[in-house]
């Protein structure tokens, strides 16, 4: 046989289109073309394969060698052909059975002498050859990673050598050895933050509901303590949440979360640009606000991230995706993210210690604009503590305590509605969590009254909701509403230095 036909995929974001890798031998003068809109990384894949075919004892055949990666208009990068084209090669020479790779997907990067080198974004690939219905051979490092995704025949080697045995059915491929069992307790525990009860009440109430955080205060205390235990505090995340999770961090050429069920925590630097932020790149990659999709983005020192950067947040914060938009290439991430935030109320550190004037410190609030800030449902202040509290023993709630009760309101969320509380659409909170009419009018006068936006006004209501659900209570009451007012501190700091 002088043609064979290989099954891969290439990588566009967070998708795994298919790739058939076509050779065909001709007479002619021997040689080695590789078409198919191949990338550098690709195309040198000629080189490598013919080093590993030689090196591993086959015969290259001296005739004329033509490499078709279809479709021909859709890009390829990296490694990953390598091994399917050197099977192709062996294939369409007769040193390898066509029946034997007809339902199986191949990947890897052939080192000289034979070895396969783990590939970028395992976890897609295996969730499209699912689809698929057919198997997936890929790098030993990648396979134990991809056998997290059910239904899907996935095997591992090592070497060319090893691929080529168990396609002639001479010797299986080795078994896939188990990722290591890391669930460990997180070693970050809401009992080490002294005081701040009204923070810690604001805390629960973010992670019941998936509500954006804003804290605000002096430095040194407890802002950052507080926010980095958030993640302690969160239901774990659902098999469906933990595939998507890994999916990001496969393609981002990221190792898997030690705790697969545990909710990502991303703290990017306020240096942070951008494309770093929101994702990019020739080759769209996804960006922090992607890696913390179904958990928690933490920005501290906000006004310190350059205006526009913040901005980039907007619209994720709304849709929960993020589209990646370059010169014939376009990607889509998702971005359902927490947004928790700290910052000092002024550039020296304190609005009250009269060392910046009000408009030195509005300029430097002013980095922060509006519109974001109104998509952030909690805004409070964190104060000093009273003398005496630091040098008291800790006797706090530990994370598993209010863990405990932030799961059961989840599940109150997740049975009325089928999702939190935060992602309630405006008539998805008229039909699953109405409002008495006199509390909707004191609701509205209290907005009118504070200056706030409608998009508050909503936000208001879904806190209120979440705090009845943390109660156990049927329906919204005025203590509920009234609570949810407190947790609006950041806009009555600005109307302050207005004034």
């Amino acid at each position: 046989m002088t043609l064979a036909f290989i099954h891969s995929r290439a990588r566009l974001g967070l998708q795994a289109p298919p790739v058939t890798i076509e050779v065909h031998l001709s007479n002619g003068l021997p040689g080695f073309q590789l078409v198919g809109l191949a990338e550098t990384t690709v195309r040198e894949a000629r080189d490598r394969v013919r080093s590993a075919l030689l090196t591993c004892g086959f015969d290259f055949p001296d005739r004329k060698i033509i490499v078709n990666l279809a479709p021909a208009d859709l890009p390829k990068e990296g490694g990953r052909f390598d091994l399917p084209i050197a099977i192709g090669i062996l294939v369409a020479s007769g040193q390898l059975p066509a029946a034997a790779v007809a339902d199986t997907e191949f990947y890897g990067e052939l080192a000289l002498s034979g070895e396969i080198r783990p590939i970028v974004g395992e976890i897609p690939l295996a969730l499209a050859a699912q689809q698929a219905g057919r198997a997936l051979l890929l790098p030993m490092q990648n396979a134990c990673v991809a056998r997290q995704v059910p239904d899907v025949l996935v095997l591992g080697a090592s070497h060319l050598l090893q691929v080529h045995s168990h396609l002639l059915a001479q010797q299986p491929l080795p078994p896939i050895p188990a990722l290591p069992d890391t669930a460990i307790p997180s070693p970050l525990c809401l009992s080490d933050v002294k005081g701040q009860q009204h923070a810690k009440r604001a805390l629960e109430i973010a992670a019941s509901g998936s509500h954006n955080l804003l804290f605000y205060g002096p430095p040194g205390t407890g802002k950052s303590m507080l926010a980095q235990r958030l993640a302690g505090i969160l239901p774990p995340l659902t098999f469906h949440e933990a595939l998507e999770s890994a999916a990001i961090y496969s393609i981002a050429a990221l190792p898997p979360a030690a705790d697969l069920r545990r909710r990502p925590f991303r703290q990017p630097h306020h240096t942070s640009s951008a494309p770093a932020l929101a994702g990019g790149g020739t080759m769209p990659k996804p960006g922090e606000i992607s890696l913390a999709h179904h958990g928690v983005l933490f920005l501290d020192e906000l006004p310190e991230f350059q205006r526009h950067v913040l901005d980039a947040l907007r619209e994720p914060l709304e849709t929960g995706l993020v589209h990646i938009s370059r010169a014939g290439r376009q990607a889509e991430f998702p971005a359902q993210f927490q947004l928790v935030a700290a910052l000092n109320p002024s550039p020296s550190g304190h609005h009250l210690d009269g060392r910046a004037s009000k408009a030195e410190i509005l300029r430097y609030l002013a980095r922060i604009s509006g519109p974001l800030t109104d998509r952030i449902d909690l805004q409070l202040e964190v104060p000093l503590l009273p003398a005496g509290v630091l040098s008291q023993q800790s006797n706090g709630e530990t994370s598993e305590i209010v863990a405990s009760r932030v799961l059961a309101g989840r599940e109150r969320q997740l049975v009325r509605q089928g999702k939190p509380n935060a992602r309630l659409s405006s008539s998805e909170l008229e039909q699953f969590c109405p409002l008495q009419s006199a509390d909707s009018a004191f609701l509205e006068q209290a907005v009118s009254q504070l200056q706030l936006s409608s998009r508050s006004f909503h936000k208001l209501w879904k806190v209120a909701r979440t705090i009845a659900d943390l109660a156990g209570d049927q329906k919204i009451d005025r203590p509920h509403l009234l609570e949810a007012l407190s947790y609006r501190a950041f806009d009555k700091l600005l109307r302050y230095l207005r004034d």
